[in-house]
């Protein structure tokens, strides 16, 4: 009775709401006002769904609502937001590439390694200065299997992963964008991009450990969001006057 009231429960909520509790994700262009229900009904969540297997990825309220948020901002009311979110996690098939064997050493034996890599956010929002933004996340985790004996003689297998956060943010200016290059370089553990033409492409990239909790991520995203908007003049909108 308990799981059949959180169901009729989940059934209330708003259709993305429910995509992310039971499908994991969604893809869908919305309107910059469309999010707001979105975004309130995610907040209720936890008030009502308890059980494990319906319970939302820490990384909707951690990271996915603040850059709607952050976003939603700087877009005008008929802006469209388009979002594309993947919370299954790296373990799902389809995100797993082959396995390769790795020599022996030492107590290890029969060492394979695999690499997933796991896209979990895009996000692209029309703003209201005329240009694009267009947020990636992407995980890149490194696995690996291996039988180790230990000192009783005992064979034992353990897997071990390592998780690298990419992070890529790309900004598309109006065709009559004022342009002008940052007084100064980004710091070194940014990598910027800058492609010229009819509009001008500023893409910045950065990767992170994976140790990284939702906040310090949220944090870092909104540092390699900063580098394309330095591009423009600041305190003036992204368009050229006529």
């Amino acid at each position: 009775m308990f799981w059949r009231k959180q169901k009729a429960a989940i059934g209330r909520f708003h259709p993305l709401h429910k995509a992310l509790t039971l499908e994991k994700g969604f893809s869908v262009s919305l309107r910059r006002d469309d999010w707001e229900p979105v975004i309130q009904s995610l907040a209720g969540h936890d008030a009502v769904v308890k059980r494990r297997k319906w319970r939302l990825s820490e990384r909707v309220p951690g990271v996915f609502v603040p850059m709607l948020r952050v976003l939603a901002a700087d877009m005008p009311p008929e802006g469209v937001l388009s979002v594309a979110a993947d919370m299954r996690g790296p373990t799902v098939p389809e995100k797993n590439g082959p396995k390769q064997a790795l020599p022996n050493r030492g107590q290890i034996s029969s060492m394979q390694q695999w690499y997933a890599f796991d896209p979990w956010l895009r996000m692209r929002a029309e703003l209201r200065d005329g240009s694009v933004v267009e947020l990636e996340l992407i995980d890149r985790v490194r696995n690996r299997s291996y039988n180790k004996r230990s000192a009783s003689g005992k064979l034992k297998m353990k897997h071990k992963t390592k998780t690298v956060h990419l992070v890529r943010v790309t900004r598309r200016l109006a065709k009559d964008a004022a342009v002008q290059r940052p007084p100064s370089p980004p710091p070194g553990w940014l990598r910027v991009q800058v492609k010229e033409g009819k509009r001008l492409v500023i893409r910045a990239s950065a990767r992170f450990p994976g140790t990284l909790e939702n906040q310090a991520m949220t944090d870092r995203i909104l540092q390699v969001s900063t580098e394309p908007f330095r591009w423009t003049p600041p305190g003036t909108a992204a368009r050229r006057t006529k």
